[in-house]
């Protein structure tokens, strides 16, 4: 009888399984700790400014295609008022902050101004966005 040869894996291929499985373990363990420190953290204020940011991004596509009737702008800055309201909620952190307070009703002051007299050509709508990214390029400057 011929004897059969020993068929022991090897311990290079011991080793590969073990750091294998070492491998998923931690990125599985990894994704379960992002996961909850995700959870922890408010999702309000990034998603407030995401809103305000298509809003925005929105008006101005009304404005490149040449859409610039009050009941095409006014929709949109109405919800950008709305969203403003918000803004110390969102923030507060801030709340106290005598220059986001500032930022925050100027961008509130230049929305109420073009809801008072909407915007009826591209010219208006274009100026009232100048004014809305100026509020905002104000406040981002000194809290981003």
């Amino acid at each position: 009888m011929a004897s059969q040869p020993d068929r022991r894996p090897s311990p290079a291929a011991r080793y590969l399984v073990v750091f294998a499985i070492g491998l998923v373990v931690g990125v599985v363990a990894a994704v379960m700790l992002l996961r909850a420190l995700q959870a922890r953290q408010d999702p309000f204020p990034g998603a407030l400014m995401h809103v305000m940011a298509r809003q925005t991004s929105e008006l101005k596509a009304t404005a490149a295609a040449n859409r610039c009737s009050a009941s095409d702008s006014v929709p949109r800055l109405q919800s950008l008022r709305a969203m403003a309201n918000d803004l110390e909620s969102a923030f507060p952190g801030l709340r106290d902050d005598a220059r986001f307070a500032g930022a925050a009703s100027s961008l509130r002051a230049t929305l109420d101004g073009a809801l008072a007299q909407p915007p009826a050509t591209c010219a208006q709508v274009t100026a009232a966005l100048e004014k809305i990214g100026n509020d905002c390029r104000a406040c981002h400057q000194d809290f981003r």
